[in-house]
């Protein structure tokens, strides 16, 4: 076991090199001249050519990214353009409301998806399996904007049971931060569960069909231990690995949906660098971005092992 996550530690570290020289060229050899993006229109060629070398842009591409990554190793990722502060610290001031957000949805998407999609492959036909299939491509059809607006109007505006918009951090209390997490989180997990109860169902009601799940039943076992014990189980892999795909998605709805509803998270940071063509917080914001990422999939590659002792016995 110890063998394998050290394993997948190792196979980690190319990854991770292939996503800081990806990040650093994906702004650096995108057409168009960043300094002059900066700088405006109506900017003169003296102006272009102060902010190319404040940011040393009028260095070698080689020299700049050995700079960047000299920078890099002391987690300094430069200053922010627009506000001059340290890209570092604004993204440590926003990332709570979004992993807050992000740990909210993944929550309420596995206590509701799981459930439904294993249900749904157990009631295979019924009303219950054509409500869930109908929830799941209503998730994939509505845009996420579209059901955080409708969820402001009624539990917002007509019901006044929660905020409309707005975050309240984690240090002034565990209910008020979820509280106003509540339909930003909702909206989030509706369009995450699409994806995952179809995969559960799906999974499900392929494993129900094998020999030794009827084994289990002609012993008596009763449903509740067929479902969790052996089919839910077994189908562990494929909807762990769903959910660590659909993570990435998750990343990319959060940029909208805190944009609805006024949280100063890591989405709002994104669209606030780029409307103000701030490149240090752009660059500083995907590589964040990329490393959380490459961190969700690394957890979803070592929890394997917890539905498949094959996986244990292989990595000794």
């Amino acid at each position: 076991m110890l063998k394998y996550v050290g394993l997948r530690l190792v196979a980690v570290i190319p990854v991770v090199a292939f996503v800081v020289v990806a990040v650093f060229l994906l702004l650096h050899l995108a057409p168009g001249d960043p300094a002059a993006l900066i700088a405006g229109e109506n900017a003169s060629p003296q102006q272009v050519a102060l902010i190319r070398a404040r940011l040393h842009l009028d260095e070698p591409l080689l020299a700049q990214f050995w700079m960047w990554l000299a920078h890099l190793g002391t987690l300094d990722l430069g200053n922010s353009i627009f506000s001059n502060q340290p890209v570092a610290r604004l993204i440590a001031q926003r990332i709570e409301p979004t992993l807050m957000l992000a740990i909210a949805t993944t929550v309420l998407t596995v206590l509701f998806a799981v459930p439904a999609g294993v249900f749904a492959a157990w009631k295979s036909g019924s009303t219950l399996d054509r409500g869930v299939m109908l929830m799941s491509v209503s998730g994939f059809s509505i845009p996420v904007f579209v059901i955080g607006y409708a969820l402001i109007y009624v539990f917002a505006i007509q019901l006044h049971w929660l905020p409309v918009q707005g975050y309240k951090p984690l240090a002034g209390g565990l209910w008020p931060c979820l509280r106003s997490l509540l339909l930003p989180s909702i909206a989030l997990a509706l369009l995450f569960s699409a994806l995952v109860a179809r995969v559960a169902r799906a999974t499900v009601l392929e494993i129900l069909s094998e020999d030794y799940i009827r084994t289990a039943q002609a012993k008596g076992a009763r449903t509740p231990r067929v479902l969790l014990l052996h089919a839910l189980k077994n189908a562990g892999v494929p909807i762990v690995t769903v959910i660590g795909l659909g993570f990435a998605s998750l990343i990319g709805g959060m940029v909208v949906t805190e944009s609805v509803f006024n949280i100063p998270g890591m989405g709002r940071l994104t669209v606030d660098a780029i409307m103000h063509r701030d490149y240090p917080v752009v660059q500083g914001v995907m590589l964040t971005f990329s490393v959380v990422l490459i961190v969700v999939n690394l957890l979803v590659d070592l929890s394997y092992s917890l539905f498949d002792p094959r996986i244990r016995y292989r990595g000794k």
